[in-house]
């Protein structure tokens, strides 16, 4: 039996994360801003808490929260966040910084406040959810692009920092999900610049036409318990085949790219 701490588990992925650990016999410390949605996850094995990840102290007392029912967190899971929507030009200062905050600054906040326990125990999981967006780049999305590889560039190191601590390190990188995350879970910025109608304005939450999502987040959930509870953990995974086929033509474009370029990237050492 082990410790999951799990952010964002209102709805989407992080709700369906928390039903398959606890289903699984581990026990849960299931968090979101309001922790009213939670109510139906609570029992023996679940404790639900109210969770800002841009507040410390809210951080530093789920943690301590967490240790005092259950011993200690054996595995943080930092999927709490949100979309944002807008062109480079059009973002507003204020919504990045709080895009930032949430994601990538409430993400090494929570990190910092288990790793201690996790170093004593000289065993844990770390698993940071990012998205396929960071590999995309899609227009319109610059900045929850730039989050998310803020997320991953961290992340990355991290594993190199923690895996002789036996502490392990896993990067999400889902695709579409049929979760909230185009619904509520989507902002965007209150400038418009029509010079961008045809590139980010066609991705604006009033131009966008809703599809069926491809994933399941129940599978999803499932797939991060098994990687999670793999004898080695992976560095990173790519949840859906829409995220898998698209990481591997955004890979091949810029190999072939580099390619392209090899001599002039060669040029510039010391003859």
């Amino acid at each position: 039996m082990a410790t999951w701490l799990i952010t964002g588990c209102s709805s989407g992925l992080g709700r369906a994360l928390a039903e398959a650990v606890r289903d699984a016999g581990h026990q849960v410390v299931a968090t979101a801003r309001d922790r009213a949605t939670l109510d139906d996850l609570a029992g023996d094995r679940v404790l639900t808490l109210a969770l800002d990840v841009t507040d410390p102290a809210q951080i530093a007392a789920a943690v301590a929260e967490a240790e005092a029912a259950f011993g200690g967190v054996d595995v943080l899971v930092n999927n709490a966040g949100y979309g944002y929507r807008a062109a480079v030009e059009e973002g507003a200062d204020d919504d990045v910084r709080r895009l930032f905050d949430t994601h990538f600054y409430g993400s090494v906040a929570l990190i910092k406040a288990v790793l201690p326990g996790m170093r004593s125990r000289r065993s844990g999981a770390i698993v940071n959810l990012s998205s396929i967006g960071a590999t995309m780049t899609p227009v319109g999305s610059g900045y929850y692009a730039a989050v998310k590889a803020a997320v991953e560039g961290m992340s990355g190191s991290l594993r190199g920092e923690l895996a002789p601590l036996g502490i392990s390190v896993t990067v999400v990188e889902p695709g579409v999900f049929a979760t909230d995350f185009a619904g509520r879970s989507l902002t965007q910025s209150a400038t418009v610049i029509d010079d961008y109608a045809g590139t980010a304005g066609t991705r604006r939450i009033e131009n966008v036409v809703k599809k069926p999502a491809p994933g399941d987040p129940v599978k999803a959930a499932a797939a991060i318990l098994r990687a999670v509870e793999a004898d080695e953990p992976p560095a990173f995974l790519l949840l859906g085949s829409d995220a898998l086929d698209t990481y591997r033509a955004v890979m091949r474009a810029r190999l072939d790219e580099v390619d392209r370029w090899e001599d002039l990237s060669r040029s510039t050492d010391f003859s």
